[in-house]
Order: C-alpha cells, then sequence, then structure tokens
C-alpha cells in the first residue's frame, strides 16, 4: 500500500505543537499498516494530548478513573451511525496520546521522546487492528514482537 492510500489525521493539542513530529507520527501509522498488510485506502486519526484529557477519556470510555499514555478507539464498521460514501477510505478509528507520558515514560525507559511517540503510535495502531496485550502473555508477546519489527522497520530499535 503507498501513502496515497493511506489519510492519517493528526492534530495535536496547542500547547505541544511544536514539540511533537507529526512527521513521525504518519510514518509509524503507515509503517504499522503496510506491515499488518493492511488493504487501502483507509483512514486513521491520532491526537496527541496531555495527561487530563487522557484520563478523561480513560474514564468515559474505559471506566479507569487515571491518565494512561495511549487509548484507541477501533471503529466498528457494522454499528456505525455514520454513513460514508462508497469511495471514501475505510476509517480505522482513532488514537489518543498523552505527550506528558511520552516525555515522562522516554526518560524512564532511557530512549528519547521520538522513540516513545513512535511506540505509542504502533502500540495504539495495533490495538485498532484488533491486537490486545491484556489477553493474556501469547497475545502480548505476539503484539510486542510486532511492535518491535515496526519500530527497526523505522530505524527506532531499542539500541538505535
Amino acid at each position: 500500500m503507498d501513502e496515497a492510500e493511506i489519510l492519517v489525521d493528526v492534530q495535536v493539542a496547542p500547547q505541544y505543537v511544536g514539540s511533537v513530529d507529526v512527521a513521525l507520527v504518519k510514518r509509524a501509522v503507515e509503517q504499522t499498516l503496510r506491515a499488518e498488510q493492511v488493504a487501502g485506502p483507509v483512514e486513521i486519526s491520532v491526537l496527541i494530548t496531555d495527561d487530563a484529557e487522557l484520563h478523561r477519556l480513560n474514564q468515559m470510555y474505559r471506566g479507569v478513573d487515571a491518565p494512561t499514555d495511549v487509548l484507541s478507539f477501533a471503529e466498528a464498521d457494522d454499528s456505525s451511525p455514520f454513513v460514508r460514501p462508497p469511495e471514501a477510505p475505510r476509517y480505522l478509528g482513532d488514537i489518543a496520546i498523552s505527550w506528558d507520558r511520552v516525555v515522562v515514560q522516554a526518560a524512564e525507559y532511557g530512549h528519547s521522546p521520538e522513540r516513545e511517540l513512535a511506540f505509542l503510535t504502533v502500540h495504539g495502531v495495533l490495538h485498532v487492528l484488533g491486537y490486545d496485550h491484556e489477553r493474556g502473555p501469547v497475545d502480548e508477546a505476539r503484539m510486542r514482537a510486532r511492535e518491535e519489527a515496526i519500530l527497526d522497520a523505522l530505524g527506532l530499535s531499542r539500541e538505535g
């Protein structure tokens, strides 16, 4: 799938404009979709915001009263109340990432904020595509292996 078949809408909260590498987010989405052989054309949106917004979304959609680093919302084709034109790209879903967590976790793990942002983006896209590390150790290992392979392809391996 070429980039023309992948529409990535990245929205950045005003306070982080200039800090967030939007091109990296788009590359991470595109690389993940290519690695997973997702047929296009497709569309996905990514919101980069703060802990307070992720806390609010986590409470609203998961019933968890705490901030988190990334949330993914896969589009359920059958239950969507919106009608899309036949020629429109298939909408995969939405991802929300806390820039506050990107910065803190990058420092905790000893790597760059760019690697952490790419990791959370890849992680979110894999969730949208149906991966779920919370189902058990086999699913968690499978998801981690895919994440690392995709980050390697982006030139952002753990060693890099």
